[in-house]
């Protein structure tokens, strides 16, 4: 189908600003304009009964995190969020208003994850902070509130990468140490980058200057890879992993217009068969970031939805 009226009426807009894509810009430039930008399409922010403001203490460092809390009741399940942004862009602001409504409609603790950006610092210090931020998390279950026995990982675009990339360590932890694993409920996948060495149909086609597009991902890739061979690292492109049996029920969202949509596809069918729970949804006439877009796109709210619905499932108790 056409791209959604909603979402052309933001290309329209784009145009008529002559908007710059973020990949001709400087890096301080191209993050303070993702974030406006982001901010700006995001509408509202929702009230939540708690946010708060933490500093998550790892190896050999501290990273921030945000922990939403939508009652009182403790313990809740958690879904550990990790924002996108090519893993050179973002930050917790990014994903307020996502988080926000997460919450709410999943009825869950929703903890966002500040993992550290490239090119300062490169692959794979944002998958050791994601992963590490987990682990911490489910140690100090009591002290968040939350429910070790029921967490979920989730993100948008690189925070999907992410997600899918700390579910595999997930798995590789629990055949080191069975006693000590940590037994994801699922993880949320949203338009995530899956191989950064794909060049597939929706790759080559989705080029408007206008959107994200295949000049873009290269951009991110660019910044996040140090060695050109990391690109076949599966905690970089989980769909070269060379075993996906045994990871965590997924709930994979796609974009009709997305360079990343096939990639997202494709690591889901492989998930699929090899025995994994997987729902997988395109969502039509959408462009990537849609998601975060809460305020000006009806399919945001969409989705958001049903991967809070998705979430309520997984996190039900007998």
């Amino acid at each position: 189908m056409p791209l959604d009226p909603q979402i052309e009426a933001m290309r329209d807009r784009r145009i008529r600003a002559a908007t710059p894509q973020l990949y001709t810009l400087s890096l301080a430039e191209a993050r303070a304009e993702d974030l406006a930008s982001i901010q700006a399409e995001a509408g509202e922010p929702e009230a939540v009964f708690e946010v708060s403001e933490r500093v998550l203490p790892l190896t050999d460092r501290k990273i921030p995190a945000r922990v939403y809390r939508p009652t009182a009741e403790r313990p809740l399940p958690a879904l550990l969020y990790f924002f996108g942004g090519g893993w050179t862009l973002g930050s917790l602001d990014t994903c307020d208003a996502v988080c926000r409504r997460i919450a709410n409609e999943a009825g869950c603790l929703v903890i966002s994850v500040g993992y550290r950006l490239a090119p300062e610092h490169r692959f794979p210090a944002a998958v050791e902070d994601c992963h590490e931020a987990l682990v911490h998390v489910a140690e100090h279950a009591d002290d968040f509130g939350a429910d070790r026995g029921r967490l979920a990982v989730g993100g948008d675009s690189a925070g999907g990468n992410l997600a899918a990339a700390v579910a595999l360590m997930v798995r590789a932890d629990a055949l080191a140490a069975p006693d000590q694993a940590i037994a994801l409920a699922g993880q949320l996948l949203v338009y995530p980058n899956t191989d950064q060495l794909a060049d597939d149909e929706s790759m080559r086609a989705n080029t408007d200057p206008w959107l994200f597009n295949h000049r873009s991902v290269g951009w991110y890739r660019e910044h996040y890879l140090g060695d050109p061979a990391d690109a076949a690292d599966p905690l970089a492109s989980p769909l070269r992993a060379s075993d996906v049996a045994g990871l965590a029920p997924a709930l994979v969202i796609t974009a009709e217009y997305d360079p990343l949509r096939d990639q997202g596809e494709a690591y889901a069918a492989r998930m699929s068969a090899a025995g994994v729970d997987v729902e997988v949804v395109r969502y039509p006439g959408m462009v990537h970031g849609f998601f975060t877009m809460i305020g000006a796109v009806d399919a945001a709210r969409a989705a958001i939805s049903q991967a809070s619905a998705t979430l309520r499932r997984w996190f039900a108790t007998e």
